[in-house]
């Protein structure tokens, strides 16, 4: 989709000029593992214009394979309009997504079985299945093709209120957590935040304030483990913990549970192996950076020497936190760069 942002600070409404780019959750997921040397398609659905033509070639060039992307004769591109926040005033997001090509093709009209042929992972967000009963249905086949295939499956839970508006008779979180618990039972790798974990699931960590700009991140396990028992067959949970102090200043971190070992693994971690949040004090662009996170967990658990959950944590919130350097919705940080936060060079210092 578009994504149409009032530049620097401005507020919408004085806004005239807008900085136009293209993404969305699971395209940001896939242009991450990109860029950190992976390979990654992109499934969705686009209409035949030279706006989506645009939103092509900008998952081309960070490398995404775009066969699966359907062209359709109906439907529109959805768009996203951001006014970015400072200090105490925070962000904002205007969706504009009813009737998009993605919303409205129906899920027989997807090669599933060439889609999945050769892959090894399939990632899922809460956005799409938000955008309409349509979307919603081929999310929950995506999934269970991709099982059929052998395929680990991942979700991030995204829980987008403006979103759920499909089914007038419930509330959005009711619809949510409906549509949700019938995906969740075919998922491996469960992404979220506490607010996803409480509007989508139910489940809260306590007397946690995510507003406060304080996190008491014990509570943390306990929820990851909550989730489990719901749903057994999920083996990780990870849990982002961000600390909003204001628009412009978090601080962030999070927590990934394995299940096989009932055990948590917080990063980042101080030198005594403590949790310890990287401070994030001039933020340039949070939009994605929860996706980012997502690509960079994923990448992590398929690669060999980055793949123990102590280590792909670590990895998974270093290259988020690079992310809130960066304009737009892609990471374009680097494995290498990703790894030197990881060792510890976080002074900012000039590369030469």
């Amino acid at each position: 989709m578009a994504r149409i942002a009032a530049p620097e600070n401005l507020r919408l409404r004085q806004t005239r000029t807008f900085d136009v780019t293209y993404a969305g959750a699971e395209a940001s997921v896939a242009a991450s593992i990109c860029n950190f040397g992976g390979k990654a398609r992109y499934v969705t659905a686009l209409p035949k214009h030279a706006m989506a033509e645009a939103t092509m070639d900008s998952v081309r060039a960070v490398g995404i394979d775009t066969q699966f992307i359907l062209r359709t004769d109906e439907g529109r591109l959805g768009l996203y309009f951001l006014e970015t926040g400072a200090n105490q005033r925070p962000s904002n997001v205007i969706y504009d997504r009813a009737d998009s090509a993605v919303a409205i093709t129906p899920v027989e009209a997807y090669d599933w079985d060439s889609i999945f042929d050769g892959a090894q992972w399939l990632h899922l967000s809460g956005i799409t299945p938000a955008l309409s009963k349509t979307a919603a249905d081929a999310t929950l086949v995506a999934a269970q093709k991709a099982k059929a295939a052998g395929c680990r499956v991942s979700i991030d839970l995204n829980f987008r209120g403006k979103l759920w508006k499909w089914d007038a008779s419930k509330t959005a979180r009711e619809l949510a957590r409906e549509t949700m618990c019938g995906v969740l039972p075919l998922i491996d790798v469960v992404i979220a935040n506490e607010e996803d974990c409480h509007d989508v699931l139910g489940i809260c960590a306590g007397e946690t304030d995510v507003h406060s700009g304080e996190l008491d991140t014990a509570r943390y396990p306990d929820v990851a483990r909550q989730v489990v028992k719901q749903f057994p067959n999920v083996s990780l949970v990870a849990i982002t913990l961000r600390e909003s102090l204001s628009a412009t200043h978090n601080n962030w971190g999070a927590m990934l549970y394995d299940a096989a070992s009932d055990t948590p693994c917080f990063a980042p971690l101080d030198a005594d192996g403590g949790y310890q949040s990287y401070p994030i004090k001039n933020i340039v662009d949070r939009v994605g950076g929860g996706d980012s996170f997502a690509g960079g967990l994923i990448f992590a658990l398929v690669t060999p020497e980055l793949a123990e959950p102590h280590k792909a944590v670590k990895y998974a919130v270093a290259a988020s936190c690079l992310k809130h350097s960066i304009k737009g919705d892609f990471n374009y940080s680097t494995r290498a760069e990703v790894e030197a936060l990881m060792g510890g060079s976080a002074s900012g210092r000039v590369v030469r």
